[in-house]
């Protein structure tokens, strides 16, 4: 079956079966849009369809757990606090590489921590991802232990609300 069986069609679309009298229709230039790992696995037409079904899947529980986790402030509010609590982890790593000082990372962790939290439910949720996330590599490259510990400490800290500032080294420029 291809696109010359039936008129009305474009060159480059794909027909897919669904019933005895329809068919669905999905251009294959699309498909430059799956990354090309995907593109292997998906050599069948069924696989094609399944791939777009885990894809709605993913999107439709993004927007359910906007949904429940943030109700209070409308309809994507949990995912808008998410990035923006990324945000600020991001903004609070890049001023720690930026003083480049020594005894300063608890209280960057703690800042970043602290700023994202501030952000709601999305950007504390944020922020512990981030954070467990990046002491658990730090971990596994050999990094020790109870300095992980210590600034996982911060970064509970920061995420309760508590003044990151008790973490601020003597001497760290007042820009930070």
């Amino acid at each position: 079956m291809t696109w010359r069986d039936y008129p009305g069609t474009k060159p480059g679309s794909l027909l897919l079966p669904l019933s005895p009298g329809g068919r669905l229709r999905i251009n294959t230039s699309l498909l430059s849009l799956i990354p090309l790992r995907d593109q292997q696995i998906c050599s069948t037409r069924h696989q094609v369809i399944d791939y777009c079904q885990c894809t709605m899947k993913l999107l439709t529980g993004l927007v359910f757990c906007s949904l429940v986790l943030g109700v209070s402030g409308g309809f994507f509010s949990f995912i808008t606090e998410a990035f923006q609590g990324s945000r600020d982890m991001w903004r609070a790593y890049s001023d720690m590489k930026e003083a480049n000082y020594i005894g300063a990372d608890k209280y960057f962790h703690a800042r970043g921590n602290y700023e994202a939290a501030q952000r709601g439910p999305g950007g504390a949720w944020a922020a512990e991802v981030i954070s467990d996330a990046r002491e658990g590599l730090q971990q596994l490259f050999g990094r020790g232990h109870e300095d992980s510990e210590a600034d996982q400490e911060a970064n509970r800290s920061g995420r309760r609300g508590e003044d990151p500032n008790k973490y601020r080294p003597k001497g760290l420029p007042d820009k930070y």
